[in-house]
């Protein structure tokens, strides 16, 4: 048979067939059915069960230069799940006296700015502290992924920054630059780097052997994945990096090793138990709300049962530890697309195995009232929330509209849904952040309501979107806005230009889309918005930036 017909056949060969429900692992192969080929990158699965790995199975390519699979040993960068091992890190220095959780950070790391009231280490450990994450501020000052940075640039930026997002402990906003602080803080404190310290506190003990923090963007490292993303012209494209710092991320290590570190947690060979809970306390805010994020571990529910979980992303790379602790159960999902969402393969690898003992879902699908048919509401009703948004922390526009019974949204460049659900909710899908749940506020002057929302995924994260009138301005207003713009925080110059009748940011690594106007003054671009000011005589003299993770930076408009 002639390798074009082998081909032909195969694209006209039926689907396989479903699973019965007793093939457990063929129902779990199922889920990874679209990594599972020669021709895609994809993911690393590991289960484990009392102690041992139940099933392990690698699914797509790990490197399709040169045509090797992902399996159970290929080894992943695991993003932000890494800050797990900063943390234990900490915590262990912390029960031998080194530090206190309660020391200001400056004690550590003088380089970052007194702004008042104290950040601690147990801040960063919680996300409370208030810092702009440095990932953002380096990306707004034109770096890109590929290029080569450092802990020194890292800190160099940091140590720029006038103000916080807030006050510490006033709110909880994800926030990297705590947890690579952090890793500065284990090499000040312990006299080693966080690789070294690591090494030889945790991997080495756990047995962990092909596990590493590589804070060196030239280290060979064996059997790794090639991080891939989607190319713009279709297939695929490497979406690797060259950024050096550790402690937010940086652990490179495979399933099988992380069987072992999820065992510490039910028979610890470093740390005991007393550090195991201080690992699962869950942050408090000054207002007395407890969070759901303990040490770089986010303590919920998933359908009934208690869980403790960290997902991480960087680059073409993405990651899920998922812990059953009362049935001694994991799931470890490790991918090497950008696309993948290990998180969400996660709890379908967990329905699977979990399956009798878990709720019914009451939010991944539409809520049903007695007679068994999908909750419908009034037209009116939904007609009430169409209209434009601005989110309220970053200033981004929102827009929804009526189709049919369902709302669609777009933000940015996402478009998403809202399906009505029982007791005046809404479910949220495709947004970047994951699905959350939307519920009206109070209803506004003008009759549309505000909408709250809250991720139902593992984050303590929340929106709020109030309704706005957009401001549409006049091509001759656009001119007005054109410039060179500075900003001392960041050390770098944007170029504001009116071209076609559309206001553009020319910067490198800026998407090439223009700005949108919000309401006066204000424009968003991908998450970003500025909020330009004016003189005495009306003129623009600068704006401040929002952009998720990094609230209120500077700019000052040049001198003509």
């Amino acid at each position: 048979m002639s390798l074009l017909l082998a081909v032909i056949l195969g694209l006209l060969a039926p689907d396989a067939p479903a699973p019965s429900a007793t093939d457990v692992k063929g129902r779990v192969d199922a889920l990874f059915r679209e990594y599972d080929r020669s021709d895609s990158p994809g993911c690393a699965l590991g289960v484990y069960r009392d102690g041992k790995i139940v099933y392990e199975r690698g699914y797509g390519m790990a490197n399709l230069e040169l045509g090797v699979a992902n399996a159970p040993q290929t080894v992943f960068d695991i993003g932000s799940t890494s800050k797990q091992f900063t943390a234990f890190s900490i915590h262990l220095l912390a029960r031998e006296g080194k530090l206190s959780l309660d020391d200001d950070i400056r004690r550590w790391v003088p380089e970052i700015p007194s702004y008042g009231p104290t950040i601690t280490i147990r801040h960063l450990l919680h996300h409370t502290g208030g810092l702009r994450d440095y990932i953002e501020l380096m990306e707004l000052q034109g770096l890109e992924t590929e290029d080569l940075t450092t802990e020194a640039d890292s800190l160099a930026v940091l140590s720029r920054q006038k103000a916080p997002n807030f006050p510490p402990g006033q709110e909880y906003l994800y926030s990297n630059s705590g947890f690579f602080l952090l890793g500065v803080i284990v090499k000040r404190a312990s006299g080693q780097s966080l690789r070294d310290f690591a090494q030889a506190r945790i991997f080495g003990p756990l047995g962990m052997r092909h596990t590493q923090f590589n804070d060196a963007h030239d280290r060979i490292v064996p059997n790794r994945a090639t991080g891939y993303k989607k190319a713009k012209t279709g297939g695929f494209s490497i979406d690797m990096g060259d950024w050096e710092q550790v402690g937010d991320g940086a652990v490179q290590t495979t399933v099988e090793d992380l069987q072992l570190w999820d065992e510490n947690f039910y028979q610890p060979r470093v740390g005991d138990a007393r550090l195991l809970d201080a690992m699962q306390t869950v942050g408090v805010l000054n207002s007395g709300k407890k969070l759901t994020y303990a040490s770089a571990l986010v303590l919920q529910d998933y359908r009934g049962l208690p869980t403790v979980s960290h997902g991480g992303a960087w680059v073409g790379y993405r990651a899920q530890l998922l812990r059953f602790p009362q049935q001694k159960f994991s799931v470890a999902c490790l991918c090497n697309f950008a696309s993948a969402n290990p998180s969400r393969l996660a709890r379908e690898v967990a329905d699977v195995y979990l399956e009798e003992l878990l709720k019914p879902r009451e939010i991944s699908k539409p809520a049903k009232d007695a007679g068994g048919s999908m909750v419908k509401v009034p037209a009116s009703a939904l007609h009430r929330l169409a209209g434009a948004y601005v989110e309220r922390s970053d200033g981004e526009i929102v827009r929804l509209s009526v189709e049919g019974e369902k709302i669609s949204g777009r933000r940015g460049r996402s478009s998403f849904t809202l399906t009505p659900l029982a007791g005046n909710r809404y479910r949220v899908q495709g947004l970047p952040e994951g699905e959350m749940l939307a519920a009206p506020g109070a209803a506004a002057a003008a009759g549309r309501s505000p909408l709250d929302l809250a991720s139902v995924d593992e984050s303590d994260e929340t929106e709020t979107w109030e309704p706005v009138d957009l401001w549409t301005p006049a091509a001759a207003e656009l001119d007005a806005f054109a410039g060179s713009y500075a900003s001392e925080e960041l050390d770098t110059v944007w170029r504001l230009s009116v071209e076609s009748g559309n206001l553009f940011i020319r910067h490198r690594g800026f998407p090439e889309d223009p700005l949108a106007p919000t309401v006066k003054d204000v424009f968003s671009l991908e998450g970003m918005t500025l909020h330009f000011v004016r003189g005495a005589g009306g003129a623009v003299t600068g704006f401040t930036l929002d952009d998720g993770r990094v609230r209120g930076i500077a700019f000052r408009k040049s001198a003509s």
